[in-house]
């Protein structure tokens, strides 16, 4: 239990390169940087009882070279890198559809586009061994007690639905387990925190809640506006979760989140996840994005609203994520979340928590800093297990 049993599967093996597919010279998933390693003792037992649940990553290799993203992202048949996710400990994770970063089709978002890429991912995994795609609560306990991955799918934001709330359930049928109420530039549900105005739910936003909440579908605050949020958060009659950010007091960004957002998510019982992407979760102490600045959020929020409901959506990926940001930045809304914010240093890569590999992390930082085993393990899985566990019906 805990540790995974790797067979040595890489994507799209059992096709024919250059027949088939593409190949790409493609980012290694292990040991591609020099990382900081903090405080071995204690770690393997821990991962040896407890279960490990990232609240989002994302699971895809990039090419070596970022010169070859664009080609790479439209020729759409991602690479999932399951020798890094061997590595990281994770039981489960919910991964994040590459929906908002296809930005080489007219639309990412539109249906077509998204259903593509959910079967694209199944497909994958499905032959892969080591991973499978989970569903409920009790996939990732199983996934614990194999030494496998339960993958769960996750949309940052809705496909483009018209008016048609029944998409939602196919979206479910299809795998779907959580999905954002809107990603940064809004969306026909609500508005997302790239958007100079947040009206907060639209009349269909308030339509989808109902729908997933019916469902059994994780609903994501993690890209949607302020004001968006809180309408979510106080319709929802199930727990909600902020999957991957920080705290806007640590860091004046919009993509962190405020303290009466927090507040009221942890407030009804949902979980917010530390975000570990290049140049977020940075602060005024540790301006250089390392696992420090991640961790000094942490535990702000940890003395904010409790241990019970704060867990880690790292939102990494295998490839060099800052050189992703800079291809992709216009696509990404990523210049409305930097401005006006104080002069800080861009770094190469995130030292300590890179990429999904090095999860565990996470629980070496905790040791080190005298958490007990029991509180590692609410903010490495139980929290969101309990999330699961209630909406995961």
């Amino acid at each position: 239990m805990g540790r995974k049993s790797y067979n040595g599967y890489h994507s799209w093996s059992f096709l024919e390169p250059n027949k088939d597919y593409r190949p790409f010279k493609l980012a290694k998933e292990v040991c591609r940087v020099p990382s900081s390693k903090v405080e071995e003792e204690r770690v393997g037992e821990f991962i040896e009882r407890h279960i490990l649940i990232s609240l989002h990553d994302h699971l895809q290799i990039y090419p070596e070279n970022p010169s070859e993203y664009f080609e790479y992202t439209w020729r759409n048949r991602p690479f999932i890198g399951y020798e890094g996710l061997a590595t990281s400990g994770l039981d489960a994770v919910f991964d994040g559809l590459l929906d908002g970063e296809s930005i080489m089709t007219k639309d990412p978002w539109s249906w077509d586009n998204v259903v593509y890429q959910i079967g694209m991912e199944r497909a994958d995994i499905e032959h892969s061994g080591i991973a499978f795609i989970g569903s409920r609560a009790e996939d990732a306990e199983r996934a614990f007690r194999e030494g496998r991955t339960a993958v769960f799918l996750h949309l940052e934001g809705p496909p483009r639905i018209g008016h048609d709330v029944d998409r939602i359930d196919v979206l479910y049928g299809l795998g779907v387990r959580m999905m954002g109420i809107a990603y940064s530039e809004g969306s026909e549900l609500g508005a997302g925190l790239a958007c100079r105005v947040d009206n907060g739910l639209t009349d269909l936003g308030y339509d989808a809640v109902d729908r997933m909440n019916k469902l059994g579908m994780i609903i994501d605050l993690a890209h949607a506006g302020d004001r968006t949020s809180m309408d979510a958060v106080s319709y929802s009659r199930d727990l909600v979760v902020i999957s991957h950010a920080g705290a806007r007091a640590l860091w004046p960004s919009r993509r962190m989140k405020p303290v009466e957002v927090i507040k009221a998510l942890a407030e009804k019982g949902g979980v917010i996840g530390v975000e570990a992407a290049p140049h977020t979760t940075i602060t005024r102490n540790h301006p250089r994005h390392s696992i420090e600045s991640i961790m000094e959020h942490f535990q702000y929020l940890e003395k904010l609203v409790g241990i019970d409901y704060v867990a880690f959506g790292p939102d990494t990926l295998f490839g060099d994520h800052v050189a992703l940001h800079r291809v992709f930045s216009p696509q990404l809304s990523l210049a409305a979340f930097h401005e006006e914010l104080p002069e800080y240093p861009r770094i190469e890569y995130v030292d300590g928590l890179e990429n999904p590999s090095e999860f565990i992390n996470i629980v070496r930082w905790l040791i080190k800093h005298g958490y007990s085993d029991n509180e590692i393990a609410k903010v490495t899985g139980e929290n969101i297990l309990r999330i699961m566990r209630r909406v995961l019906k």
